[in-house]
């Protein structure tokens, strides 16, 4: 057994955090009132607030790390992905140098609270599933200390003659072990099509599905709702994610109502993802640029599940990140309109749900994924991002941090 002593919740109750063998909050008592058995572990937080542990529904591992190594000079989306496919084509992209760049990403975000990670990896006639295997490397030094889950991202084509490569790719990462099917619809020469290839190899492998949806501003391409009404239609039963959702951001009002109905109604799970979006969406309209965001408020008015996630750190697609989902939370605040409890929950319980995994409510029987962090209040962690933090996966102290700063003063 292991106590979490002296911890201060969000809502200010200060409390004791009793956890189980097995992992999962057993007690929540004030603190002091726990009756500590001899031999159990007892860790006192000093008051720290404890919160959920951060959830990142959606990264990109096997790119990670790479602004300098594959530069986007036009900063643009389509730039990135030309760069990134220009970049494999030259042999920068080693199997070697992918497994050392997704483990320190890997380890980077457990420091900063994560517990759990969606990644979707490159799947292509020209790649193959090499980055599969190699990320698959990285998540495996990783066992025990962070839930992972990985997305077959594919390419284009998917579908017509030329699409035999890109498909036999796709069908190798799944029998590699993949947990999800992506791809990008809106990118596609038949985006119907191409989603009801997705529903149907999902159907058939008992997988679930995630799509880059609409990363676009066109607000001429909507395909979020095909994927709605053939999801709905079709009668799938694993869980669905779209990913960026973009265009819904530029519809009138009356049509983000009716295609948020339509999302909420099929059970799919949005993850905006701000930072990626912010930097690349937007370079042509120097008037009223659009934020790249979808249309959140529509999203939750109508019922359906919103969270965010970081989508790319420090990659052609994404110049900076800090791998920390405060960081999210904090855009999410200023770009998405939130408030900062609301915003914090999109990037860790919302994304934890998104993922398939409990929820952590502090009530007993809730999986122990929790970080403590010195910060005065929730709103003071989103906004400061304070650096000392501990965290814990099934109750097991997986990482830990500590921030010291000082002012010199002359005498």
């Amino acid at each position: 057994m292991r106590v979490l002593r002296n911890a201060r919740l969000a809502d200010g109750r200060h409390v004791d955090v009793g956890i189980d063998a097995d992992g999962a909050i057993g007690s929540v008592t004030p603190s002091g009132t726990t009756a500590i058995d001899d031999g159990a572990d007892v860790d006192d937080l000093g008051g720290w607030l404890l919160l959920p542990a951060m959830a990142e529904p959606h990264a990109h591992l096997d790119k990670a790390l790479t602004a300098d190594e594959v530069p986007n000079p036009k900063g643009d989306l389509m730039g990135a992905i030309q760069a990134w496919f220009a970049a494999a084509e030259k042999g920068r992209l080693s199997y070697e140098r992918t497994v050392e760049r997704a483990t320190e990403a890997f380890e980077l975000l457990l420091v900063h609270g994560v517990t759990a990670v969606r990644t979707h990896i490159n799947v292509t006639a020209d790649i193959g599933i090499t980055s599969v295997l190699a990320v698959q490397e990285a998540a495996r030094a990783m066992e025990g200390l962070i839930d992972f889950q990985m997305v077959a991202l594919t390419g284009w084509p998917m579908t017509g003659p030329d699409s035999a490569g890109n498909v036999r790719a796709l069908e190798e990462a799944v029998e590699a072990g993949v947990d999800l099917v992506g791809g990008c619809p809106n990118l596609q020469d038949d985006p119907p099509a191409h989603i009801s290839d997705v529903l149907a190899l999902a159907g058939s492998a008992g997988l679930d599905i995630d799509l880059h949806t609409d990363e676009t501003l066109d607000p001429s391409v909507l395909t979020l709702r095909e994927l709605a009404r053939q999801v709905s239609d079709k009668g799938f039963d694993g869980l669905v994610a779209a990913s960026h959702c973009v265009s819904l951001g530029m519809q009138p009002p009356d049509v983000q109502a009716a295609v948020a109905a339509e999302v909420a109604a099929a059970g799919i799970s949005v993850i905006t993802l701000p930072q990626t979006n912010l930097f690349l969406q937007g370079r042509d309209d120097p008037v009223a640029t659009p934020r790249g965001l979808t249309a959140i408020d529509a999203l939750l008015d109508a019922g359906a599940v919103v969270a965010a996630g970081a989508d790319n750190v420090q990659d052609p697609f994404n110049l900076v990140g800090r791998s920390d989902p405060l960081e999210t939370a904090a855009l999410a605040v200023m770009a998405g309109h939130r408030l900062p409890a609301d915003a914090y929950d999109m990037v860790s319980n919302v994304s934890r749900r998104v993922m398939g995994l409990a929820p952590v409510d502090f009530e007993p029987g809730d999986p122990a994924d929790v970080v403590a962090i010195d910060a005065p209040s929730l709103r003071g962690a989103v906004a400061d991002a304070p650096m000392s933090r501990r965290v814990y996966r099934r109750g097991r102290l997986v990482a830990s941090a500590d921030q010291q700063t000082r002012v010199h003063r002359s005498a």
